[in-house]
């Protein structure tokens, strides 16, 4: 039985083009590309010069190159952001834990200042460990009151009203973690 959908002609088995019909729907027949192409000369063809070829590929380049060093940048800026933020984490988390044996120094202190025997070793090797590290205590005895580095707990009336408050008496050191105060002191003021 023969098939609707064949043709006599497939393909143009016999030398001659295919029939229009045996072409799929919505597709051009090779003799009518064939025949679309004649119809385009060489006068309608651009021409381009070696110039224009070259400026053109030069523009191309200088793109590339601009939107690679643009990257470039985006990703040194990038890198030297992360950097700076695991540094900040670092020094954040260590300064947590150096508030954490802060309660430490401060039982040897007063142990030492109760005249507890032995203590001031131990006191001064787990100061001096974490004075190399960063820590350091507030000397704020004697000098101008300054709130972001110490908690005033007593105040007492000056003498003299013209100068400001002075600090006269430390009642619990406070310190400071690379550059941070990490607790502030707490004090008497006077004035």
């Amino acid at each position: 039985m023969p098939d609707d959908t064949t043709t006599s002609n497939p393909e143009g088995a016999d030398g001659a083009p295919p029939r229009a019909d045996s072409a799929p729907s919505g597709d051009k027949a090779p003799h009518d590309a064939v025949d679309g192409a004649a119809h385009h000369t060489a006068e309608s063809a651009p021409h381009f010069g070696v110039s224009d070829i070259l400026d053109a590929v030069s523009k191309e380049r200088d793109e590339f190159k601009d939107l690679a060093l643009r990257l470039q940048a985006d990703f040194d800026n990038f890198r030297k952001r992360v950097t700076s933020q695991m540094v900040d984490d670092v020094d954040r988390a260590t300064g947590k834990l150096v508030e954490s044996v802060l309660p430490v120094l401060d039982a040897c202190e007063a142990a030492a200042a109760h005249g507890v025997q032995g203590i001031e070793s131990v006191w001064s090797a787990l100061l001096g460990a974490l004075q190399k590290q960063g820590l350091e205590a507030l000397d704020l005895a004697d000098k101008p009151f300054d709130p972001a580095t110490a908690e005033a707990v007593v105040h007492e009336p000056a003498a003299d009203a013209s100068s400001g408050p002075v600090v006269v008496e430390v009642l619990r050191t406070g310190y400071r973690w690379k550059g941070r105060v990490v607790r502030a002191a707490m004090v008497k003021v006077k004035g």
